[in-house]
């Protein structure tokens, strides 16, 4: 299943985001070059689920591009904005196969550009003149910066529960999954039924996607993934996979010596095999599949159109696909 048939019914006006992008670096070219080298770094690519998820859940009512194009380009930048953050925070030095802003430029350069990106997601949030939508974007926003907090003090730390994992990739994800999707329905004036059908939607999807995206910390390789192999890990992050081995294997564990030592030596070489030579994975992708269903399970109550067969489509695809 590829993700541009999925993306058809709203192809064309996801290319419109791509153009304010565009804008974007080039409004810098001429007055900050350096500006408009780093924009331009970071402003390219992508699986833009997130715009295409405000422009899919506007098809159901009244679709109108104009309504709908600020806050499908404030939902992915946002998303980048995040990226630059995290990776600055976590010193990475590879993101989608390119050297990351924090390698080029240095952390400093990276933290503002970030903000950089904040503001102008929130500038597209506006210029969409409905309050709804603009609160929706500072709480996102809110949630976000707090479970980035939270995981930054519980690095390294043992005594985390399924719950707390959940919490923090409510807030790391599915959180602006939610918000793409509940503003793509309001702005195209949803039911507010249905605008909290695809809310519960995106929520859920949300965190199917997370789920299966730390699975591919553990068995994708850097060349799918475009980034070294068990980087959570490295930084101190536990999620599924490793708590499950935890709770598999308590004794002498690779992901327990490698939190209480913080040797990272052979033990993330050896926390990865031992969850690709376990039940661990099929567990984890259990989890997700459930959480894929949950999102689903009301899409049936929603006008039938494209827009809903692609969402279907798209929730198949983020357990299926492989970075």
């Amino acid at each position: 299943m590829r993700i541009a048939t999925i993306y058809q019914p709203v192809r064309e006006d996801l290319a419109e985001v791509e153009k304010q992008f565009k804008l974007i670096v080039e409004n810098q070219r001429v007055p900050f070059p350096e500006f408009h080298e780093m924009l331009s770094h970071v402003l390219v690519g992508g699986k833009v689920i997130r715009p295409a998820l405000t422009l899919l859940c506007g098809k159901f009512y009244n679709y109108d591009l104009v309504e709908l194009l600020p806050m499908a380009t404030a939902s992915e930048l946002l998303h980048i904005a995040t990226l630059v953050h995290d990776d600055a925070i976590d010193h990475s030095s590879v993101r989608r196969f390119r050297t990351t802003v924090n390698k080029i430029w240095g952390e400093e350069k990276a933290i503002l550009l970030g903000d950089y990106l904040f503001a102008m997601a929130g500038k597209f949030a506006a210029a969409t003149g409905n309050l709804r939508v603009v609160k929706l974007f500072a709480e996102t926003l809110r949630i976000i910066s707090r479970g980035e907090l939270k995981q930054g003090f519980s690095a390294f730390k043992l005594e985390q529960t399924f719950d707390d994992y959940l919490e923090r990739i409510s807030a790391k994800t599915a959180a602006l999954f939610s918000m793409a999707a509940e503003s793509g329905a309001v702005l195209s004036q949803a039911p507010e039924e249905s605008a909290q059908i695809l809310k519960d939607y995106s929520f859920n999807l949300g965190i199917a996607f997370q789920v299966v995206d730390d699975i591919l910390d553990f068995i994708g390789t850097e060349e799918e993934m475009g980034k070294p192999g068990g980087s959570d890990l490295s930084q101190g992050t536990l999620t599924l996979p490793a708590m499950l081995l935890l709770k598999h294997y308590p004794g002498d564990n690779p992901v327990k010596r490698l939190f209480e030592d913080r040797d990272k030596g052979e033990n993330i070489t050896l926390a990865i095999e031992a969850v690709r030579n376990s039940s661990v994975i099929d567990e984890c992708y259990q989890v997700a599949s459930g959480y894929r269903d949950k999102g689903c399970q009301n899409l049936k109550l929603l006008p039938n159109c494209p827009g809903r067969r692609s969402l279907a489509e798209l929730a198949d695809y983020i357990i299926q696909r492989k970075r």
